[in-house]
């Protein structure tokens, strides 16, 4: 695809980021409709609005982050919840809320957590042999789930008060999320900051041979990226907790759509991303009202089925 005919589909991409904005605001308890009085628009301004913007920028982080990990092992089962990132984050967050850390601000926290996640399944998937995207995938699901055991142990030793807020948080939950709308300019420029870097993104996915030889020095790539994924990742986690399949299955779907290079597969991402997010936390809002699901159940619910989906019909074109 190139890039005047990509442009068509990121125009379709905005429509449809703006259309479920649209939807997040004017849909709620159940029904549908615009605020006619004052106290209704003070719900859409206040409580509907802010959750949107905090559902739009958690699902263009997520989907960077996946975009960028999928790189990094040239393979597109990678994202953060798979890898472990999220769960780090998940965990140093939850321990800075139980001992009461007040005086770290929640995204250091995750930050940190995803940092030391990322060394982990760097260092010990790396190993002493040559680069292994297996090995690195691998230790990244078996350190995503020493990161839920241990979660498993701060919930079980917490307050029981505590307990259902915490487990909504970790399953993705976005109820009580607030940002600014500053973070939306601040996703833009995340992305076109990565896609300055799109020539490296190209070249480091054909393999680290390849890169080698066209100049790139792959190892401080690959440290780049984690790094740069590891901070998008806390910053995701510590607006909404832990939102998993939005970083797998987002890049997946949109390197269907437009193509691999990453000049238009990142900003692709960002905004499907984003509007995949805002959708699904809308039918979180919206499906058993008054009831709200976390969303991170919505995503999962959505994303297997979709993933198969689209791992069979991958297949099928070999």
């Amino acid at each position: 695809m190139t890039g005047k005919s990509a442009l068509p589909v990121l125009s379709v991409l905005v429509a449809v980021l703006f259309g479920s904005l649209a939807l997040a605001l004017a849909l709620g308890n159940g029904s549908f409709g615009w605020p006619d009085s004052a106290v209704d628009w003070q719900i859409v301004l206040e409580i509907r609005l802010p959750r949107a913007l905090a559902a739009l920028a958690t699902g263009s982080l997520l989907a960077l982050a996946g975009t960028l990990m999928q790189v990094l092992l040239r393979n597109p089962l990678a994202d953060p919840y798979v890898l472990g990132v999220s769960g780090g984050a998940a965990a140093f967050s939850l321990a800075g809320m139980l001992l009461a850390l007040a005086i770290l601000p929640i995204e250091l926290l995750a930050f940190a957590g995803a940092l030391v996640s990322s060394v982990i399944v760097f260092v010990l998937g790396q190993g002493s042999g040559p680069w292994s995207t297996a090995r690195m995938l691998l230790t990244g699901v078996v350190v995503a789930a020493g990161w839920g055991a241990l979660i498993s142990l701060m919930l079980a030793l917490g307050d029981d008060q505590s307990l259902r807020g915490m487990l909504f948080w970790l399953m993705g939950d976005l109820s009580y999320a607030r940002i600014s709308g500053w973070w939306l300019p601040g996703v833009a420029a995340i992305t076109v900051l990565l896609m300055l870097r799109a020539r490296s993104l190209n070249i480091l996915a054909a393999g680290e041979t390849q890169a080698a030889l066209l100049g790139e020095d792959p190892r401080r790539r690959y440290t780049e990226i984690y790094v740069v994924a590891s901070a998008l990742t806390a910053l995701a986690v510590s607006i909404a907790g832990t939102v998993g399949f939005v970083g797998l299955i987002v890049p997946h779907l949109m390197r269907l759509v437009v193509g691999a290079d990453h000049r238009r597969l990142l900003p692709a991402a960002a905004l499907f991303g984003g509007a995949f997010l805002v959708l699904a936390d809308t039918l979180a809002r919206n499906l058993f009202s008054p009831r709200q699901l976390p969303v991170g159940v919505l995503t999962a619910l959505i994303g297997v089925p979709l993933f198969l989906l689209l791992l069979n019909r991958t297949g099928n074109r070999k």
